[in-house]
């Protein structure tokens, strides 16, 4: 288990909790987000566990909360969606085995 960037997977090596100001090294996106914390969670009320925070309405934006520890998990690469026309030649190359 592994603290890394929401965005790209980064690893986030630094002993501690990111800034309110502080980046990903590889993509530039905000580390001291609710999508990096580990009281978010996108079926409770307000996306967080934590009821005594603050509602956050842009969870990838960097913020001040308080409550905010850097999760550990696995990464897991985000899929990427094909779009219908790559989607569609992605099957017919399938289907004509190349």
């Amino acid at each position: 288990m592994t603290r890394h960037c929401h965005h790209c997977g980064e690893l986030w090596t630094i002993a501690g909790n990111p800034g309110r100001g502080e980046v990903c090294m590889k993509c530039r996106a905000d580390l001291r987000t609710c999508l990096n914390c580990q009281s978010y969670d996108p079926r409770v009320a307000e996306q967080c566990r934590e009821r005594r925070a603050e509602l956050v309405h842009d969870k990838a934006a960097g913020n001040f909360c308080e409550y905010f520890e850097f999760i550990r998990r696995k990464w897991e690469p985000k899929e990427v969606k094909l779009s219908r026309e790559e989607a569609a030649r992605a099957n017919l190359k399938k289907l004509f085995g190349d």
